[in-house]
């Protein structure tokens, strides 16, 4: 009897990784992003991710308590998605925006359709789609030194202007709280590949493709294409928000996919569309298409169709 296999139901292979683990992880890479925008915007910008992680994990809460549920706040992923939510805004939005859109991002984009897991796209950027139909003046108005208000790189290289490249890198320049530094979102990305939360497939195909689109139906110059990439939620989104483990395909093939998919529909939108930016409505109406997808790339079974 001791030489005999006891055989369970699957899985047969288990992971030590847990929810909680991977968003803590994603939270510590969010930190250089986070650190740099309160000192780049001050108080102001504390507040914003105050306000959107507080709306988030209280409405997780409450729901869940009504809804006589477990409760699941200790996960983090609400956590997750109020600081994703808080760094998508601006540094000079009234607060009550914010809170809104955190309420909207885990009560209607979340919670609805089932919770942790079970949502059909990004929540936080559903929030600020949301909040940008909604409130179009408030989430594209920026702020920078002493209150003035400045256009964004990528409105000065929508209206053809010059832009000031190394100034982007640092993050020198107005934006959204996280975005606008590429240096301290290249750490917190550096931490998710080494620790292995992400795959380098959606990033790198998401960027090639859209530094590839940008070039031929752009301006055929280096300096075009580094602006474009460093300039907007294009970093911020590739690592931290396309990468959603709910969210994107879990098939190599349908990664790459996916990443491409992203990098032309970014590019339309920035250099065809009427804003300036497009990488929030590029990544939830990939994220919608994410089953399809995962049909047309998963690999067969062994020995299935065979000969």
């Amino acid at each position: 009897m001791s030489r005999l296999l006891n055989v369970s139901s699957s899985p047969h292979v288990r992971d030590q990784a847990t929810t909680q683990n991977i968003m803590l992880d994603v939270a510590i890479a969010m930190i250089p992003a986070t650190a740099y925008g309160v000192y780049q915007f001050g108080i102001k910008a504390a507040l914003v991710l105050l306000v959107t992680v507080a709306a988030c994990v209280l409405s997780e809460y409450v729901y869940e308590a009504l809804m006589g549920k477990p409760i699941t706040i200790s996960d983090g992923s609400a956590l997750v998605t109020g600081l994703i939510l808080g760094l998508n805004m601006p540094p000079e939005i009234p607060l009550w925006i914010p809170f809104l859109g955190g309420i909207f991002a885990i009560i209607v984009v979340k919670q609805l359709y089932g919770g942790v897991g079970q949502n059909f796209m990004n929540p936080a950027l559903a929030a600020r789609c949301f909040l940008l139909i909604s409130f179009a003046g408030k989430m594209t108005t920026f702020t920078y030194q002493d209150a003035v208000v400045s256009p964004t790189p990528l409105a000065a290289l929508k209206a053809g202007q010059l832009v000031d490249l190394p100034a982007m890198f640092v993050g020198k320049i107005p934006g959204t709280i996280g975005e606008v530094s590429v240096i301290a979102l290249l750490i917190g990305a550096a931490y998710l590949l080494i620790r292995k939360v992400i795959s380098i497939r959606i990033p790198a195909s998401y960027l090639i493709t859209f530094a590839i689109f940008v070039f031929i139906f752009g301006q055929h110059n280096l300096q075009f294409v580094l602006a474009h990439l460093c300039g907007g939620g294009l970093i911020f989104g590739a690592f931290f928000m396309a990468t959603d483990y709910v969210t994107s395909p879990i098939t190599p093939r349908g990664q790459i996919l996916f990443g491409i998919l992203l990098g032309v529909l970014t590019g339309l939108f920035r250099l065809f569309g009427g804003s300036a930016e497009g990488v929030s409505y590029a990544i939830i109406i990939c994220n919608i298409i994410v089953p399809l997808i995962e049909k047309v790339t998963l690999p067969k079974a062994f020995g299935k169709e065979g000969k």
